[in-house]
């Protein structure tokens, strides 16, 4: 069977729900319109669902150069940040971000939603964030997402999961950007570059999993056995920690979409 795109996947605000379009952009630091947005505390630290798991809630839609926010008891918000208004030294994990604000009625939204203070920040063409160096090149850049561009996971590695579960999870669970169907559970361990439609992706790591595995994307609430990384420990242990799935880089740029074929180059 030929190995294909099954699914696209891009989270416009960090820790939110997901758009599945049938295309998207890739650019050099992932899909366009891909976690440019993210959510920080007062302090400017990035703040994520894996302790507030209500952020899986909110839907956001692309919006021209902004977006449209939805969520549980809450009135719909349209997020733009404007070039004239002050940046932000926002932090994920250890990189600290240069970053355009949001307006003071956005900050007062998602506050409200969360329960404390925190504020909009995006990630415009002049925010540079680069990948770890032990893992790529020179000049590699990458978005809000933890670490890198991109997050592969085959379909057969979820249901060869949901095998051993009592109850299964869906994909969800593991906010890839890209889903490849026809190729047997975690081939994708064994790759170093791949193309898909035209352009080459660089496979750099195993993804390490934590516990925003264990967050129930519908219900915004942690799984009370912590499944499945409970299940996944057991079997998907490596020196990267519990691993799932594989972060790529792209050395290109242009479009994707669902039903691309996916070659195999190393």
């Amino acid at each position: 069977m030929q190995p294909t795109l099954a699914s696209i996947r891009l989270y416009p605000l960090k820790s939110a729900a997901a758009l599945e379009p049938e295309r998207a952009v890739v650019e050099a630091r992932g899909l366009a319109g891909d976690r440019r947005w993210m959510v920080v505390d007062a302090e400017g630290r990035f703040v994520t669902a894996r302790k507030h798991p209500r952020l899986v809630l909110i839907r956001a839609r692309l919006d021209g150069p902004g977006l449209v926010l939805d969520a549980p008891e809450m009135p719909s918000l349209r997020l733009v940040a404007a070039g004239a208004q002050p940046r932000l030294a926002a932090t994920v994990w250890r990189d600290r971000v240069d970053a355009l604000v949001a307006d003071a009625q956005a900050d007062a939204w998602i506050s409200r939603y969360l329960g404390f203070a925190a504020r909009f920040v995006h990630m415009d063409a002049d925010a540079a964030r680069a990948v770890d160096p032990a893992f790529s090149q020179s000049g590699d850049e990458v978005s809000f997402a933890d670490g890198f561009p991109l997050l592969l996971i085959s379909a057969a590695a979820l249901d060869a999961l949901n095998e051993k579960l009592a109850t299964p999870v869906p994909m969800s669970r593991f906010r890839p950007n890209l889903v490849i169907a026809g190729v047997p559970p975690h081939a994708e361990d064994g790759w170093r570059s791949i193309r898909i439609g035209g352009i080459v992706f660089d496979v750099v790591k195993p993804c390490s999993r934590c516990v925003l595995t264990t967050v129930d994307p519908l219900r915004g609430e942690f799984d009370p056995g912590g499944e499945p990384l409970r299940t996944l420990t057991g079997y998907r242990r490596s020196p990267h920690g519990v691993t799932f799935g594989q972060n790529l880089i792209a050395r290109g740029a242009g479009p994707i979409a669902v039903g691309d074929a996916l070659e195999i180059l190393a």
